[in-house]
C-alpha cells in the first residue's frame, strides 16, 4: 500500500499515512494521461484565429492583363493566393476546439496522475494546513522547510483565503481544493502539498 509522509506547519515530519490503493496505487495509464492532457490543452484554446480567403480580400476582380502576348504569367485577379497581399488559401477561421472525454477515462486519468505522484514520493501531507495571517514570506518559508523549491500544488479541503492569498505571489505555486483536481494540474505541479482533511476528501470523492 502506498504511503506518504505527514508534516506539521513547522515543516517537521510527524509520521506516515497510508494512501488509498484504489486511488494512489494503480499502474499509471500513460495513454489515458496523454488523452487527458491533450483534451485539457484543446479545451483551453480560444480558436479566434482568422484570415481572409481569396473571396474576402478587398480587391477588384478585374483581370490585371490580357491572357496572352504580354510575356508575363497568366493572372486572373489581384486577390489570388499566389499574389502578395492576396487571400489565404485554406484560411483558418474561428472554431471551437473543445471536446469531452468519457467520465471513466477522466477518472482513470486522475487516478493515474495521483498514483504517479505517490510513486515518486512527491506528495506531502500536512496535518492542519492553515495560515494565521496572509503572509507570502511565511508560506514560502513553510515550503522551504519541506524542501520544496519551484513548482508546487497546494490542495486544501475548501477555499482558504489566507492560504490562497499567501501562495498566489509565489512563482510556480498553485492552490486548489480537493474536489477541483485535474490530471494536467497534477502532472505540471511538481510537488503536491495536501492538507490531511483534503486527502480524506479526495479518497472519499474519487474512490
Amino acid at each position: 500500500m502506498p504511503k506518504a509522509n505527514v508534516f506539521n506547519m513547522a515543516g517537521e515530519k510527524i509520521g506516515e499515512i497510508e494512501l488509498s490503493e484504489a486511488i494512489f496505487g494503480i499502474e499509471p495509464n500513460k495513454s489515458v494521461l496523454h488523452d487527458s492532457v491533450k483534451n485539457h490543452l484543446a479545451n483551453c484554446r480560444q480558436g479566434t484565429q482568422s484570415a481572409l480567403t481569396k473571396g474576402e480580400v478587398s480587391y477588384t476582380t478585374r483581370k490585371p492583363w490580357r491572357q496572352k502576348g504580354t510575356g508575363r504569367a497568366r493572372a486572373g485577379y489581384a486577390g489570388s493566393p499566389v499574389w502578395y497581399h492576396g487571400g489565404v488559401a485554406f484560411a483558418p477561421k474561428p472554431r471551437d476546439y473543445s471536446y469531452t472525454l468519457n467520465k471513466k477515462v477522466k477518472r482513470i486519468a486522475l487516478k493515474s496522475a495521483l498514483s504517479a505522484k505517490a510513486a515518486e514520493n512527491e506528495i506531502f501531507v500536512i496535518d492542519g494546513l492553515k495560515m494565521e495571517e496572509i503572509k507570502t514570506k511565511a508560506f514560502q518559508s513553510f515550503l522551504g522547510k519541506l524542501g520544496i523549491e519551484g513548482k508546487a500544488l497546494v490542495v486544501t479541503e475548501s477555499v482558504d483565503e489566507k492560504v490562497v492569498k499567501s501562495a498566489r505571489n509565489i512563482e510556480g505555486v498553485t492552490t486548489t481544493i480537493s474536489t477541483v483536481l485535474s490530471p494536467y494540474m497534477i502532472l505540471t505541479s511538481g510537488k503536491m502539498v495536501v492538507d490531511k482533511a483534503a486527502l480524506a476528501k479526495i479518497e472519499e470523492v474519487y474512490a
